[in-house]
This record gives C-alpha cells, sequence and structure tokens, in this order.
C-alpha cells in the first residue's frame, strides 16, 4: 500500500502548487486564522480584488462642509462608490473625527491599541505608533503596488518623502508629497473694497494697519453698518503661525506679518553662532508679537479671533476683508463668500514686503502626512491601491458634489511645483501661444490636461484680467474653484521673487516625544495672551526660561546633533 501513500502525497504537493500558483493578486494563501503576507513579487498597482474586501478606517469629516449632495453621505459618496467600483475594496469608518478633534481620536486609538485598518496620521503619531510596533511593514507593498505616477512623484523629493518614513531600514508609512505652494500663505484680499475706498494693496507692515484700519472704520461694503472685520485670525481649528512639525496649509493665522517682520517661530534656525536655535525664542518673534498685540488692541484683527470656532464663516457673510492663507482658499470659504455675492473680488498678494521690499515667507516641507496600516489587517496593499487610485482619477471626480477631504486615506501627491507649472500652463493656453494638447503627456500633473481643457469654460475675456467680473460662475463652480486658485490663489508665487525661509528640521527628536506637546501649549498659550493683552509683553522672557527648563535646552542638542548628521 505504499504507492498508495506516495499517490496522496503528490496529490496534497499537487494541490498545494494550485493553491499557492492560484493565490488573489499576487498575495500568499494561508491558513484560516493567519495573516495574509505580501508577496515580494510585483502586483498590479491598480488590480481588483476577485471577491470584496473591507477596509476599517479613520477619517477626517469636516462638519462645515456642505457640498454632499443627493443624499451622498460621508461613507456613501462619488469617491468611496469609485474605490468599490474599480478596485472592490468597502470602505467602512472605524472613527470620524472633525479638524479639530482628529488628531486627539488618532491619540487615543495609539493609546488603547484599538487602531483601525489605515490612517492618515503626521510625523508625531507615526513615531509613536512605530516604537509600539503597532503598524505594517509596508517595504514591501511600496516597493510592489505603487503606481509609477507616485513612485516619480515620491522620488522627486530626492529622498526626503521616504526618509521620513523609514525606520530600521523599513518603510513603515506611505508617505504623501505636496506642492510647495501648500507651504506659503498669501495675504486675501478683497479688492473690491480696495476700489470702494480708493486703496492699494498693502505694500509694507504700516500700509497693512491702514488697510485694515479702512476696512474696520470707513465702511467698505456700503451698508451703513459697523460691522467689518479688517484682519481674520486663527480660529479654534488653525494656529497663529504654521510650524516645523506643521509646515503648510495654515488657514488665518499671521504666517506673513511674522515672515515679514523676519520672524519664524515654530521654525529651527540657524543661530549667529551658526547652531540651531527655536525661532520661537528670538528677539524678533517678540517684535511681531509686539505689533500684532497693538494691531489686536486697535481692533484691526478680528476681535473674537481664538474663540471662533470658523474663521471662514465671516469670509462667506461678507465681513472680513483680509486673512492669510494658502493658493486653495477657492476650496475653502471663498467658492461660498462668492456664491453669496458675485461681487466679493476676492485676490491673492505675496504680501505683505519686509523692510527692504523682499518678500521671504517661510516654506514647508514636502512631506507632512502619512497613511498607516494597522500591524496584522489582511490586505495592507489595499491602503496603497486606494491611493494609487486617487491620483490616478482626481480630474475626473467633481469637487461641488462632494469635497475631496471625502475620498478615504486621502494623501495629496504632486510634483514640488505643481501649482507654478499649471499656472504658467493656464496663461499661455489663454493667451493662445500653447495648445491644450501641448500639455497632455505630464501625468504627474493629474488635473493638468483637465485644467487646459476646461479653461475657456469658465474664464471670461479679457483673458489677462482676474477680477471676479470676469469669470462665468454658472457654467461650473467645480471648475472655477481650480482654475481661480491656479490663476489667482498661485499667480503671486510666480510673479514675485520668494526669499523663503526653511527650517532646519521637520522632524521629531526623542525628546519631543515626551516633552513637546506640553512646549507647544506653552508656547501657544503664552503668544495669545499676549496678542491679546491678557498677559504682558515682557510675558515672552518668562517663556523663553521656561521652555529651556521644561526639555527645550535637550531638544536643542538633539536638533544640533541631527543637522549635524545631514
Amino acid at each position: 500500500m505504499k504507492w498508495k501513500g506516495r499517490l496522496f502525497s503528490f496529490v496534497a504537493f499537487i494541490l498545494f502548487f494550485m493553491l499557492v500558483a492560484c493565490s488573489n493578486d499576487g498575495t500568499s494563501s494561508t491558513d484560516e486564522g493567519e495573516n495574509k503576507q505580501v508577496s515580494s513579487e510585483p502586483g498590479d498597482p491598480f488590480g481588483k480584488y476577485e471577491e470584496p474586501i473591507t477596509i476599517a478606517i479613520g477619517q477626517e469629516v469636516d462638519p462645515s462642509d456642505t457640498s454632499l449632495q443627493n443624499g451622498d453621505t460621508p461613507l456613501d459618496n462619488q469617491y468611496t462608490r469609485h474605490v468599490k467600483e474599480k478596485l472592490n475594496i468597502e470602505v467602512e469608518h472605524a472613527f470620524t473625527a472633525s479638524p479639530s478633534n482628529y488628531d486627539q481620536k488618532v491619540s487615543l486609538a495609539i493609546a488603547s491599541n484599538d487602531l483601525p485598518d489605515a490612517m492618515v496620521v503626521g510625523p508625531v503619531e507615526l513615531r509613536q505608533m512605530v516604537e509600539a510596533d503597532q503598524i505594517a511593514d509596508l517595504t514591501e507593498v511600496y516597493e510592489n503596488y505603487a503606481s509609477p505616477a507616485i513612485k516619480e512623484i515620491i522620488d522627486s523629493t530626492d529622498g526626503v518623502a521616504l526618509d521620513n518614513v523609514t525606520f530600521d531600514g523599513k518603510i513603515m508609512a506611505i508617505p504623501n508629497s505636496q506642492a510647495g505652494a501648500d507651504g506659503v500663505h498669501n495675504l486675501w484680499i478683497r479688492k473690491d473694497w480696495l476700489d470702494n475706498l480708493g486703496l492699494e494693496p498693502p505694500q509694507t507692515m504700516e500700509d497693512l494697519k491702514e488697510v485694515a484700519r479702512a476696512f474696520v472704520e470707513e465702511d467698505p461694503d456700503g451698508n451703513g453698518q459697523d460691522d467689518t472685520i479688517g484682519l481674520a485670525g486663527p480660529d479654534t481649528s488653525n494656529k497663529l503661525y504654521a510650524n516645523f512639525l506643521e509646515s503648510t496649509n495654515n488657514l488665518y493665522g499671521f504666517d506673513g506679518i511674522f515672515s515679514a517682520l523676519h520672524a519664524y517661530p515654530g521654525y529651527w534656525l540657524e543661530g549667529d553662532d551658526g547652531k540651531p536655535v527655536y525661532g520661537s525664542l528670538l528677539p524678533e518673534t517678540k517684535e511681531a508679537l509686539s505689533v500684532l498685540r497693538d494691531m489686536y488692541s486697535e481692533g484691526l484683527i478680528d476681535t473674537e479671533m481664538g474663540v471662533r470656532e470658523d474663521s471662514g464663516e465671516s469670509i462667506i457673510s461678507g465681513n472680513t476683508g483680509m486673512f492669510f492663507g494658502p493658493f486653495w482658499m477657492p476650496y475653502g470659504p471663498i467658492t461660498d463668500a462668492v456664491k453669496n455675492n458675485p461681487e466679493a473680488n476676492w485676490q491673492s498678494y505675496a504680501l505683505p514686503l519686509d523692510a527692504e521690499g523682499e518678500y521671504t515667507p517661510h516654506l514647508s516641507t514636502t512631506t507632512t502626512q502619512y497613511v498607516v496600516v494597522r500591524k496584522d489587517y489582511e490586505y495592507p496593499e489595499a491602503a496603497m491601491k486606494i491611493l494609487n487610485n486617487l491620483l490616478a482619477h482626481e480630474s475626473e471626480f467633481d469637487p461641488s458634489i462632494g469635497g475631496p477631504g471625502y475620498y478615504p486615506l486621502r494623501l495629496v501627491y504632486a510634483p514640488a511645483d505643481e501649482m507654478e507649472v499649471t499656472t504658467v500652463a493656464l496663461r499661455e493656453v489663454l493667451a493662445g501661444t500653447k495648445e491644450p494638447s501641448d500639455f497632455y503627456d505630464m501625468p504627474a500633473y493629474k488635473l493638468l490636461k483637465s485644467d487646459v481643457d476646461t479653461i475657456f469654460d469658465v474664464k471670461l475675456e479679457p483673458y489677462d484680467n482676474m477680477d471676479i467680473e470676469y469669470w462665468d460662475l454658472e457654467t461650473s463652480l467645480g471648475q472655477w474653484t481650480r482654475a481661480y486658485s491656479a490663476l489667482v490663489g498661485t499667480s503671486p508665487l510666480v510673479d514675485t521673487e520668494i526669499k523663503g525661509v526653511k527650517s532646519l528640521i521637520y522632524s521629531q527628536t526623542e525628546t519631543m516625544e515626551d516633552r513637546w506637546v506640553n512646549l507647544k501649549k506653552l508656547e501657544d498659550e503664552t503668544f495669545l495672551k499676549i496678542i491679546m493683552g491678557t498677559a504682558p509683553l515682557d510675558t515672552f522672557e518668562q517663556f523663553v526660561e521656561d521652555w529651556k527648563k521644561q526639555g527645550g535646552e535637550s531638544i536643542t542638542e538633539e536638533v544640533a546633533e541631527i543637522v549635524a548628521s545631514n
């Protein structure tokens, strides 16, 4: 009967071989209860699962975003349906949170070791999860499933993006790579208010004060009421200024004022002695706080800053005349402001300038957000496929029926110069010096083909005048939002020589893991009190002393070591 045993062994071998060969989508099959491992062989970045799979994610949901239409929800919309159709992935919510509470929800999930299958996190949370051994090694996922376009964009960061997610030689998260324009905070102004009062855009800090004063005191909207705000301030969801860990997309802060005064709080700079110094401790920061304190006391800044839940509401309602924000603010409150009042002529400027007449904003890192996958999640490549799908199809979505923030696990992927290239291309097409087809073969610039194909649908003659009256707001607000962001929001960055300042580091050190939350709270609370006049200006010196004693000196030494090793 030995032949029966040999036959049984042979059949078992054949069955095992067939199971391995037929495993789905480049992954190996395992016994029930074990986790599926990613194959070391290249997979299909856009491959659709034969059977539906589920991924439970943590997602930020902005309650003030009313763009969803036709009964859509944060879990059932054009984006989640697209992921289901293209990839056969069902998206579920492990948790949702507003922008002001998302980080807290993430921290709670880490502390309780109750992670969703995947979520978007920042650099602080990423390091915490790596050290707690909570997330999957995504090295083979990235190598085998990242689309060529995403790899091209990440490669364009000169190693920065992957360095930020590599620990002990392993890629522990999927990094984003965003446009450099996200890190520059322009001055947005109601140009119709300037015109009503016979004013020019403010070039200097003194000009800014005078324009803000006129906007408050001279009834720029002509309604006969004392209801206007000169300059918006940060609300409870935003910051006084961007910082080295969150260097992009700060809304309604005072980034431009600090930079014009050569103050870079929240950034690590080279001191006079050549050693790293934290910008929040420098005399220039105290001077800028003094200027802001005076502006606030004179009523030039929103008196409800710091307690207002959404500064965008005052822009939408037509009460605010100026604010600082990135190029993409038409995706924010400006679209609703223009819908409410088609004469609200919001224009963007690389202002104010410094004492030498130069534009000196702080600059961002290319990578600020990361998708992590829970350790032992059965389909770690699913997160990568969802991101591939977004980059490949983003131009097909209509943001007017659901903003891009509803896309699951959304990371921004863009070459550093994406917006500047887009602005120049649109100008050339409008001027007739180039055809839309001249820009078709540029896949890394994912929305460029759609941009140049549709620009004449929304831009009216004269094509070189960007005032709001020369735009067709009836055709498609979605198209208008994108085009206005490029031709108005980004134009200052194309037309201005930018002498920007970078932080020496954009990552966390070891001591920061325990001390930074409290140090940042000390900084935020002290500076807000100084500006609002509830603490004397000289509180700044006590803050510097306390900051150093509470771990700041050790952190500075660690930063010096990192800088020296680079």
